[in-house]
């Protein structure tokens, strides 16, 4: 297959398939998570538009557990998006569910807040990766560029300087087309993997079932195995296009709805976050030398 790298245009998927060419949306959430879709639901319309998906709960595997045993017609890859103690969210995708089972019964269960899918207790990125050494599983940043001024992304941190660069290379991608993000995010998430000389991955951040196979990742490989290891190995295309202001608004109230169940949980962990990002600020300013309103020294 030429590698296209990126086409933001709505994925043909049939085409695709006669082409004999595997597409996974590789980013989709359910009701186990933030999300009000059914996983049963999500796998009879991703078959019905012949779109492979991986379900990437929030810290939460129930989802993929449940169809454990089913068989579809497209691929199902098993995953998870960790939302790591220092902001970033990092989705991880296994070639076996028993190994993704394993690892999230050891280090992500107990690790959970009393509102599951929110940022995990004692897991920054970093303790993150190196739990993650040695897993048969690929690691992709997702929505690198972060969101509504967050710092749930990768790169956004190490731009602001609470992360180093190497950690981008620890990684095995970026998510270059998220459908909830802006094009200009995605562009920068692209020429940032380029950079960094690793790989790409593109998902909607599905979370209401329409969305399913709106943003693919594309392989000319036959099995899920084959699939993951052509992520690794760079020779993917991604085709997607970003949701609309008013899709992302109706994302954005389901998503809410969710959380509204978990308000004082969800309030503590937002306010633990944001004191971290002031403190952050506040040694970042020490160890230049520059904590007034005045230029900073040449």
């Amino acid at each position: 297959m030429a590698l296209l790298e990126v086409e933001y245009c709505k994925p043909d998927l049939r085409l695709l398939e006669e082409n004999g060419l595997m597409a996974v949306d590789m980013h989709f959430h359910t009701n186990c998570s933030d999300s009000f879709t059914d996983v049963n639901k999500l796998m009879e319309l991703a078959q019905a538009r012949r779109a492979g998906v991986a379900i990437t709960d929030h810290n939460l595997i129930g989802s993929v557990q449940s169809i454990q045993g089913n068989e579809y017609s497209v691929p199902v890859i098993p995953g998870m998006e960790v939302s790591a103690s220092d902001g970033p969210h990092i989705l991880v995708y296994f070639y076996e569910y028993k190994d993704l089972e394993v690892f999230w019964a050891r280090e992500i269960r107990p690790r959970l807040n009393h509102c599951p899918w929110l940022a995990l207790k004692d897991c920054p990125t970093e303790k993150l990766l190196d739990l993650l050494e040695g897993e048969c599983c690929v690691v992709s940043a997702a929505h690198p560029m972060g969101y509504m001024m967050s710092n749930k992304g990768v790169e956004v941190c190490i731009s602001k300087g609470y992360l180093g660069p190497e950690v981008a290379k620890r990684l095995d991608a970026y998510e270059v087309v998220c459908s909830g993000m802006t094009r200009r995010s995605n562009e920068l998430a692209r020429e940032a993997a380029v950079r960094y000389g690793i790989g790409f991955t593109g998902g909607t951040d599905g979370h209401l079932l329409t969305e399913v196979g709106n943003v693919v990742t594309v392989s000319d490989e036959t099995d899920v195995d084959g699939f993951l290891d052509s992520v690794k190995d760079r020779k993917v295309d991604i085709y997607g296009i970003e949701k609309s202001a008013s899709k992302k608004m109706q994302m954005g109230s389901a998503s809410s709805a969710k959380f509204v169940r978990h308000a004082p949980s969800t309030v503590h962990v937002q306010a633990e976050q944001a004191l971290m990002s002031i403190k952050r600020g506040i040694h970042k300013r020490a160890s230049t030398g520059f904590m007034g309103t005045a230029e900073p020294p040449a």
